[in-house]
């Protein structure tokens, strides 16, 4: 009886017993208390572990969407640059006998000046058509202006040049035909001084770079001295034909002109 008294109650200690079993609990309670803090803690590492590797997997992703979307606004606007840039533009008249000549500068040629408007003193108009060997060829848009020019689109899809760096005296808008004279005093002004500044060359043998016998008409008119040495007056129609005579065509100047 005694035994099992000591077995139940354990060692007694000053008069008191403790119950063993209770004490064994106690202890099993405590030991998977401190596995379950220590596994909280575990979990609680591996949690802050991956947010951290969130937080910089995010960085990293919003980083590279930043510079993407910076590279992209950069790409976009130096391609609205470079669209918007003079040195890109090109003589584009389709058709043209010559597209026109890059080296104006605004120098004088034969006798031509240049400014940085357009002079209205003595402001006229002419009309230039060009036929080889019985087809029709443009006379380019810009003729005259020096670049960079100041373009539009027409509704045809033909260019028009507004303006330029510097205009000479004679020049031409569109492909057209027509031939702006507009200097700051009344003057003669000749067919052969536009070729000039267009480079190209003018005479009975030649106009630009088609050779062959060249048939003048003048307002309707046969023209029989060189074509370079023509005057240019109020809404005359000049036609130049090239190796075969095309019967000439009239031209109705728009109203303003």
């Amino acid at each position: 009886m005694r035994s099992l008294r000591k077995w139940l109650y354990g060692k007694p200690t000053d008069g008191v017993f403790t119950f063993q079993g209770g004490t064994m609990a106690s202890q099993a309670s405590k030991k998977n208390a401190q596995e379950r803090r220590a596994q909280i803690e575990k979990m609680r590492a591996e949690q802050a572990r991956l947010e951290r590797k969130r937080k910089v997997y995010f960085g990293v992703g919003a980083g590279v969407l930043v510079l993407a979307l910076v590279a992209g606004l950069i790409a976009l606007a130096l391609s609205k640059k470079n669209n918007n840039t003079p040195a890109a533009q090109t003589n584009t008249t389709p058709n043209a006998l010559a597209q026109t000549w890059d080296g104006l500068t605004g120098q004088t040629v034969d006798g031509v000046s240049a400014q940085t408007q357009e002079q209205l003193a003595y402001h006229i108009h002419a009309h230039l058509a060009i036929y080889v060997n019985g087809k029709q060829k443009l006379v380019p848009a810009g003729i005259g202006i020096v670049k960079p020019w100041t373009t539009e689109q027409l509704q045809d899809g033909s260019q028009f040049v507004d303006g330029g760096k510097q205009l000479y005296y004679l020049h031409t808008h569109d492909s057209s035909g027509v031939l702006h004279v507009e200097s700051p005093t009344t003057k003669e002004y000749t067919l052969g001084q536009i070729f000039a500044e267009w480079n190209q060359p003018l005479s009975t043998g030649q106009v630009g770079p088609a050779s062959g016998t060249v048939i003048t008409y003048v307002n309707g008119q046969k023209y029989t001295g060189n074509p370079s040495d023509i005057k240019l007056t109020p809404h005359e129609v000049i036609q130049l034909d090239v190796g075969q005579d095309v019967a000439f065509q009239p031209y109705a100047f728009a109203s303003g002109l």
